[in-house]
């Protein structure tokens, strides 16, 4: 493997602001624009190469914004385990960029080293638990930090499953000391699809542990006389994420909010403006007042 060069680069904490995802058609955007946003999100596949412009212009932009690296391609649920050099070459992309944090899907995608195009989802059992805990062990032993694990949008259950996944969350944070990145989109659309109620997610999840929560947006399916969610980041922010945002705030306080837009990308400017609607329901929870407003306070509910 070719060593990546040097950097001047040091670990700027993501702050407790509104970010959204670095997207291919908003490259350039970012190089001549600097748009006003907190801080930015990768997906650390895409910049495991030793160089070439992708890599530059990432360079070029992280100068400007804090940096964090999601993964897609780890599989932190294989029973098989991970793969080294995969890890070797996330742990030379972190230690060039130096993202403030570091983040993976509970899910697994990997069988018998083929990679496949999906995260897909674990039954939620003491082995599957077991197993996690191993991987992210593994991860943050070979990255030399914690990560933080996102909980996964689904759309099936698995008869085998006897732990409530918000307890299999907590559960693996306990037991590895990760972090969780808390995807609200992914609580809505799993709520709706398997018919329980948020709130008592939330009150489970141990609420020093979350570093991140994300939003997205997603597709209503209609599929045999029914509505299935699709978790999909290719439209604005529902009104219903929008709402259990704000209630995950209530608990959480001010903490980073990344708004993930993955398909059917738009301008720059749409997402923006989403990022913006984030920001005024963090300002909301750190202050009670949305930022620029000088008048009373506008309590969260």
């Amino acid at each position: 493997m070719t060593t990546p060069p040097s950097t001047e680069f040091v670990v700027d904490p993501i702050p407790a602001s509104a970010g959204i995802g670095l997207r291919h058609p908003h490259v350039t955007d970012f190089v001549t624009r600097r748009p006003p946003v907190g801080w930015i999100e990768v997906h650390s596949e895409n910049y495991l190469g030793a160089g070439g412009p992708r890599l530059a212009a990432l360079e070029q932009i992280r100068r400007d914004y804090p940096l964090s690296c999601h993964g897609v391609g780890l599989s932190l649920g294989s029973w098989e385990g991970l793969n080294v050099d995969h890890l070797a070459r996330l742990r030379a992309l972190f230690d060039r960029f130096q993202p403030g944090l570091v983040s993976e899907h509970v899910a697994w995608s990997v069988q018998d080293g083929t990679y496949l195009n999906d995260l897909l989802p674990l039954p939620y059992t003491e082995e599957a638990l077991t197993i996690l805990c191993r991987n992210v062990e593994q991860a943050q032993e070979a990255f030399g930090r914690r990560i933080l694990v996102e909980n996964p949008s689904s759309y099936v259950s698995f008869a085998e499953s006897t732990i409530p996944e918000w307890e299999f969350m907590a559960e693996t944070s306990r037991r590895t000391g990760c972090g969780l990145l808390l995807d609200v989109n992914n609580i809505h659309v799993s709520a709706h699809n398997h018919r329980f109620e948020p709130g008592p997610y939330l009150d489970a999840i141990p609420l020093d542990m979350v570093g991140e929560v994300h939003v997205a947006g997603h597709f209503v399916h209609e599929f045999d006389d029914q509505a299935i969610l699709i978790d999909d980041h290719g439209a604005p922010v529902a009104d219903a994420v929008w709402a259990l945002l704000r209630e995950a705030l209530r608990r959480l306080g001010s903490v980073p909010v990344l708004v993930e837009w993955d398909t059917r990308i738009p301008p720059l400017d749409v997402l923006l403006a989403e990022a913006e609607k984030a920001q005024a329901l963090i300002d909301i929870a750190s202050t009670g007042r949305v930022r620029g407003d000088t008048g009373a306070p506008v309590h969260a509910s």
